[in-house]
């Protein structure tokens, strides 16, 4: 089997200064790709900003024979977004590609996490990548009729101490991604959600001597795929890490029905509403309806 390649092709990468976006960077670019490095050039926790750590990227991408220019915007406003569209469009005259990877922590309890801290991650994270794929769909969706999104939720959205801001934020990025995936699938626009682990800036002190064998490139390949024209997916999440690649869905479970159900019948029967046995996999509303019906009668 041949290499995936991404000749002729212009990628956007967010967040690409270090860690996991410079991986994703670097990888497509040494694969043929234009690749545009945006990094604010912050702190982990979103503070000032560097034009150093894209441009650093992009001049390791040259030196390898590659093409990339960066930009330095700050994609948690439409307007930064759009800036780092436009670089793609003025530089190369399109937009294949799309990683969002660009993020920030603001790690404390619920009860000691100030308003600013919470709505910081949620405009990085949430609103930054919303505003990317904003930017880039009428590129996408109305001239090119092509393009692969690949959006980045994290394993916090399963619920992580400490984190309400970010999981809440990752959360919001998977129901976004599955959404934004079925309008773009006539367009021939995928969407793709890459959940991974590996040690970067801002998981290092999280996860100390967990974090040895967590590389970054061992998540790319995930990024490799569904950024390429012969993804088959549409609307997944992968998880990645460690050399596994792995799915993860949301399940709903056959539970009970009863026309005139009760919250007794919930607490009599809780052990068979919880039963994950047999669950379906929904990929919309509708797939839900259709299980409703699928139910045990009470």
């Amino acid at each position: 089997m041949s290499d995936l390649r991404y000749d002729d092709q212009v990628a956007v990468v967010t967040g690409a200064g270090n860690g996991l976006g410079r991986s994703h960077a670097m990888f497509l670019a040494s694969r043929g790709a234009k690749v545009v490095v945006n990094d604010l050039g912050g702190s982990v926790d979103g503070q000032g900003s560097s034009e150093s750590a894209a441009q650093k990227v992009v001049d390791e991408i040259v030196s390898a024979g590659g093409t990339a220019v960066a930009n330095f915007n700050n994609v948690a406003s439409y307007e930064g977004a759009q800036s780092v569209i436009d670089t793609a469009t003025d530089n190369y005259g399109r937009v294949d590609i799309l990683v969002n990877n660009a993020g920030i922590l603001r790690d404390k309890s619920f009860k000691n996490m100030s308003q600013e801290n919470y709505q910081s991650v949620i405009d990085v994270h949430l609103l930054g990548t919303v505003w990317m794929c904003k930017a880039a769909w009428p590129v996408m969706y109305e001239v090119q009729n092509y393009g692969r999104i690949i959006n980045t939720t994290s394993a916090a959205s399963f619920g992580n101490y400490g984190q309400t801001n970010y999981s809440a934020a990752k959360a919001g990025i998977s129901g976004f991604s599955k959404a934004l995936a079925q309008e773009g699938l006539k367009h021939n626009i995928r969407t793709n959600i890459l959940a991974p682990m590996a040690r970067t800036r801002m998981t290092e002190d999280l996860m100390g001597a967990m974090a040895k064998d967590l590389h970054p490139e061992l998540v790319t390949p995930v990024v490799g795929y569904c950024a390429h024209t012969d993804c088959s997916v549409n609307g997944e999440i992968f998880s990645a890490g460690g050399g596994r690649i792995g799915r993860i869905f949301w399940g709903v479970t056959p539970g009970i029905k009863k026309a005139d159900i009760t919250a007794e019948d919930m607490r009599d029967n809780l052990e068979q509403i919880m039963d994950p046995a047999n669950y379906v996999i929904a990929s919309s509303p509708t797939d839900e309806m259709a299980i409703m019906g699928l139910t045990k009668e009470l």
